[in-house]
């Protein structure tokens, strides 16, 4: 029977091999989970818990949210995306979404990071000056 560090410790050590120049790579992760069930070691369904947990927040911090009023043109796309591009390195996942609370402007949302240039963020801090 593992450890909670050694399962720990393994889990890392196992997303670490699905990292490729920064990114996770889907197709090692999926070989690392079908290895891990395939061997049938004790304590495997741990260890893939652990992975799954590391492998989920590698991924809410490598996606975007960005949310408009209305549908964005194409060219706005392209300039926000390589915008975030620069700043978070490739491999990045966008979604687009309306929010018609926005009332103009667009909110962005990378992980944790929020960038908010909405109408309606600059109305509530203007609220809150006074």
């Amino acid at each position: 029977m593992k450890t909670t560090r050694q399962t720990l410790r393994e889990a890392k050590r196992l997303f670490r091999l699905c990292m490729v120049d920064g990114t996770l790579d889907e197709n090692r992760v999926r070989q690392v989970v079908q290895g891990v069930i395939d061997s049938g070691r004790p304590g495997g369904l741990k260890v893939l818990s652990r992975f799954h947990r590391l492998v989920r927040i590698e991924r809410a911090g490598r996606s975007a949210k960005i949310e408009s009023p209305s549908p964005l043109a194409g060219d706005v796309r392209a300039s926000i995306e390589s915008d975030l591009t620069r700043l978070y390195g490739r491999g990045l996942l966008t979604s687009y979404g309306e929010n018609p609370t926005l009332l103009g402007g667009v909110r962005i949302t990378v992980g944790s990071d929020v960038y908010d240039g909405s109408v309606q963020a600059r109305l509530a801090e203007l609220e809150e000056k006074f």
